[in-house]
């Protein structure tokens, strides 16, 4: 008969602990929190010291009678939430329910489901770290007071139903920065020289470097015809060739911030489905006569560290798989990325490297599949030896002092390389660039001169990935909070995303603008960034959560009675568009959702006819020949091509149709894009070729 009882937040989580501690142990879940403050009230009595008033949690009844008769019929009661301040509040108000004194060695933690760790985690179970429970209760009062207080001040002078947040009006003030500065932007015009150069079967490019022994940026075209008249019609002559050896060291495993990142790089997934396809490995997959086991280690975490028996395993695993060269000699120890980085857990990683990917991919979804051999390989490659690349760099005179430079390099030894590189923001891929052997005063033919206008792109707008690694970089937020941070302004109607690219609504631009007014602590990423430390030195013992908190109400409270007194009410007026309601003839206005604009009538709610905004591409429907192609978008916010004939004519394509036919067949193409760039594909044969875009600014 079982003698203790263990709970934990999901059943996923109680199933596969469950397996592994036998019947001695009844494990439950209780579905997340069980008391939260009160959402009819602000829940906090400031003049209390900010004591929170706490309910439970509507619903969960049923399942506290459930953990209350459970706990009866047992000698011990466990407590083993995830090993975070949110785990550690849940397992708190479990405490405060169960009638468990805090200071009892109740608390179980571990940092991944596998057999070994959850038995040892039983082995040496704590009492319940108030320190962490504070910084949680504080974070919480902290946006409960931010936000009951400036909320209904929104209600009142905008519209009803917006809310500020600590954390997500400076996200939203970020995004506005971003479009405000490129709206501001005024582009540059450059020129390059670029010549295509062969010599036997290998032809390679060399880039305008230099003219005279001075570096030299090419302005504008006057410029440009300046070196073409420097070089005349001569050779291109080898003066100088530089080889040298060069080491590309591997990525570090991953944290909650870089995996988001990278699976959004890489599998085009969200910030939250990633997140939530993570939440499944971690807690437990069945894995057939293995039983369930969690597949990666905790994965809201700041830290790369790795423990030294995951380390050694991986040494192991890499001498036998790849041999011994592709292992250094000691294991590698990644800095922490910034200096509040909390490395309260260890980076995000399998829980074994024995299991790869292909010997689990049987038992996962392919979402699963694909994220675990993202962890996988990227924690792999960071415990391997240096990649090693020759590099080449050529220098050529051409004329009367022209410079052009060629650059090649190849890899000499794969290290990490081998089975995985790190992608970036722009999507593109880092391809060997050969070059064949060149000694001084050669003399090589140019098959192509092509001289080429630029103009200089304004910074990009923040994708998931991007604003992600900007929130981490100025430390606003932490692993826990960057994916509901990305949904909440979203949800409020704040921003919108177009072509997976965050742009600013009108409704967000105002309430930003308002907040700048009476709260600008609230959006300064610094004060924020500042809080977070605050709440970081109340987990580490170093602070007082009611000191913290009492600090920021001083200031917050007078500007709350100014904004009262002095803050306009607005009306935010709809554009007025030509399109006219087929349902009941008024004008229909713009409106801004989650995927971006769409058309609604002007007669809400009386009349609750919405349609999409469709554009015309300017190509004919290749299957009726008479409608026009149009962009729409699928009801997940996905772009899709269709005749606006439809229903009469029902041609559809993910792709987007282009006007120019194919040079091969004279067939209907079509764009097809990927993170490494974009084709012309034909539809009716085999003809496609590389789409040349202008390079996305690299600036975050």
């Amino acid at each position: 008969m079982a003698d203790s009882l263990v709970i934990v937040e999901s059943p996923a989580k109680a199933k596969t602990i469950g397996k592994y501690l036998g019947n001695k142990f009844i494990v439950k879940a209780s579905m997340g929190h069980i008391r939260d403050l009160p959402k009819s009230q602000i829940g906090v009595e400031v003049d209390n010291d900010f004591h929170p008033k706490y309910i439970t949690i509507r619903g969960k009844g049923s399942v506290l009678k459930e953990l209350k008769d459970a706990s009866k019929k047992v000698k011990k009661v466990y407590l083993a939430a995830d090993p975070d301040r949110e785990g550690e509040a849940i397992a708190w108000h479990l405490a405060h329910y169960l009638e468990i004194d805090e200071s009892d060695t109740c608390r179980v933690v571990f940092n991944e489901i596998t057999k070994q760790a959850v038995k040892d985690a039983f082995k040496t179970p704590r009492p319940i770290n108030m320190d962490l429970v504070n910084a949680q209760q504080a974070r919480r009062i902290l946006d409960r007071l931010v936000g009951y207080k400036i909320s209904p001040l929104l209600w009142k002078k905008v519209k009803k139903g917006l809310s500020a947040g600590r954390v997500q009006s400076v996200a939203v003030k970020l995004i506005i920065d971003r479009e405000n500065e490129i709206d501001a932007f005024v582009p540059e015009e450059y020129w390059s020289i670029t010549a295509q150069l062969k010599k036997g079967a290998t032809t390679f490019e060399a880039k305008f470097h230099s003219l005279n022994g001075e570096k030299k940026e090419l302005g504008n075209e006057a410029e440009m015809q300046t070196v073409l008249d420097a070089m005349g019609t001569s050779a291109f002559t080898v003066s100088e060739v530089k080889e040298k050896e060069r080491l590309r060291n591997p990525a570090a495993p991953f944290t909650t911030s870089s995996l988001q990142q990278e699976a959004a790089r890489k599998l085009g997934y969200r910030a939250s489905k990633t997140m939530s396809v993570a939440q499944q490995l971690y807690e437990g997959v069945d894995l057939g006569k293995e039983g369930t086991v969690g597949l990666i280690t905790y994965m809201r975490t700041d830290s790369t560290r790795v423990s030294p028996v995951a380390q050694e395993e991986t040494k192991a695993y890499i001498e036998e798989k790849y041999g011994p060269a592709f292992a250094p000699e000691q294991p590698r120890v990644y800095a922490k990325k910034n200096s509040n980085a909390q490395d309260a857990h260890e980076a995000v990683r399998p829980t074994s490297v024995l299991r790869d990917p292909d010997s689990v991919k049987e038992f996962l979804s392919r979402d699963q599949f694909r994220l675990y051999k993202l962890v996988w390989e990227r924690f792999v490659a960071s415990q391997m030896s240096s990649a090693v690349l020759d590099t080449m760099t050529v220098d050529f005179t051409v004329g009367n002092g022209a410079i052009f430079r060629a650059v090649g390099s190849k890899v000499k030894f794969q290290g990490f390389m081998k089975i995985y590189v790190e992608g970036n923001d722009d999507g593109t891929t880092d391809e060997e660039k050969f070059l064949p052997p060149l000694v001084a005063e050669e003399s090589i033919p140019a098959e192509a001169v092509e001289p080429k206008q630029h103009f200089t792109q304004p910074p990009p707008r923040y994708s998931e990935a991007r604003l992600v690694r900007m929130m981490e970089e100025i430390g606003i937020g932490r692993p826990s909070t960057y994916a509901p941070t990305l949904e909440t302004i979203q949800k409020r109607g704040y921003v919108a995303m177009e072509e997976k690219k965050f742009i600013p609504t009108e409704l967000g631009d105002l309430v930003i603008q308002m907040m700048e007014e009476f709260f600008p602590e609230i959006l300064d990423a610094e004060f924020t960034a500042h809080m977070e430390e605050d709440l970081d030195h109340v987990e580490d013992g170093k602070e007082d959560w009611v000191r913290v908190l009492g600090n920021f109400y001083e200031s917050f409270e007078k500007r709350l009675e100014v904004a009262e007194e002095e803050m306009k009410e607005v009306e935010l007026q709809d554009e007025i568009s030509d399109e006219i309601c087929e349902k009941c003839g008024r004008h229909m206005v713009f409106k801004m959702g989650r995927f971006g604009k769409f058309l609604a009538c002007s007669g809400f709610p009386d009349c609750r006819n919405t349609k999409p905004i469709v554009k015309d591409i300017g190509v004919t429907c290749p299957k009726c020949k008479v409608g026009k192609i149009i962009e729409r978008r699928s009801k997940k916010g996905r772009f899709f091509y269709g005749c606006d004939q439809y229903p009469g004519c029902d041609y559809v394509s993910w792709d987007k149709p282009v006007s120019k036919p194919c040079p091969n067949c004279s067939g209907l193409m079509v764009e097809k894009r990927n993170r490494s760039g974009a084709k012309l594909i034909c539809t009716q044969c085999e003809y496609n070729e590389e789409v040349v875009e202008e390079p996305e600014s690299a600036e975050l």
